[in-house]
């Protein structure tokens, strides 16, 4: 696993894919469900992970993501619940592991230290451009009181922006939702290009994710980007631009440690 810094109090990480074998397209380490993975192969990768985690299956929280802005709280009394339709989860409870799955999609991890409260955010390009990042913050402060001050951040193992081509559209998008495509868009021939190819865009998205985390007020020094990148490194990630959507996913989360 990719272990992160984010505080002593919280364990963090992303899963890899080769911690785990099974059949192409699923190989490797994968606890997300909804992707057509073998149930059996999931379950087993996913008591893997608890046990690592030392925590018991019933508290580790995935949710169905479908790439919108809706966040929940986990609570005691929902900790069992099914997560439909929902991109960001936070919580404040102890021995519990909130996460995202992705496989090119940008997982984020966010750590109140002041009122001991952890998020875990899925941005995928719709999701930055309707800055699902700060919109969680701002959820974080209506439950649990929390200042972006006291906030640390990591943007996780995603699609970099030398491999994320995007059409006019897309960095249409970005421009409506206001954020700087001049400092976030660029044009680049493809490695393959032939002598009468046109320049794709490509858009960054760890640096659209800081710049959204930075207008919600968090200071720029505690947002640690890893730039990793799940296309450039098809055989320690997955990635659906390289595999299809219908593959294994990487798991982000953390925990809040017990006493």
């Amino acid at each position: 696993m990719v272990i992160y810094d984010l505080h002593p109090s919280v364990t963090a990480f992303s899963t890899e894919r080769h911690c785990a074998v099974t059949e192409a397209p699923y190989d490797g380490f994968n606890i997300t469900p909804y992707t057509g993975d073998a149930p059996t192969h999931v379950t087993a990768c996913r008591q893997e992970l608890c046990r690592r985690l030392h925590i018991d299956d019933s508290n580790l929280v995935l949710p169905h993501q479908v790439h919108g802005t809706q966040i929940a709280e986990i609570t005691a009394a929902n900790l069992s619940s099914p997560l439909e339709g929902i991109d960001a989860v936070v919580t404040q409870l102890a021995n519990t592991c909130i996460g995202v799955s992705t496989a090119d999609c940008v997982p984020i991890l966010l750590y109140d230290s002041r009122n001991r409260a952890i998020a875990a955010v899925h941005a995928g390009w719709r999701g930055t451009v309707a800055r699902i990042a700060s919109k969680t913050l701002i959820y974080m402060r209506e439950r649990f009181g929390t200042q972006s001050a006291d906030v640390r951040a990591i943007i996780g193992p995603s699609i970099g922006p030398d491999a994320f081509e995007v059409g006019d559209e897309v960095v249409d998008a970005f421009a409506t939702a206001g954020f700087d495509t001049g400092s976030l868009a660029f044009k680049k021939l493809r490695d393959s290009a032939g002598p009468t190819e046109e320049p794709r865009w490509h858009i960054d998205l760890w640096a659209a994710n800081a710049a959204d985390l930075q207008t919600a007020a968090v200071p720029p020094e505690a947002i640690t980007t890893t730039g990793l990148c799940t296309f450039t490194y098809p055989a320690r990630f997955f990635s659906a631009r390289r595999l299809g959507i219908n593959s294994g996913r990487m798991f982000t989360g953390c925990v809040i440690k017990g006493d």
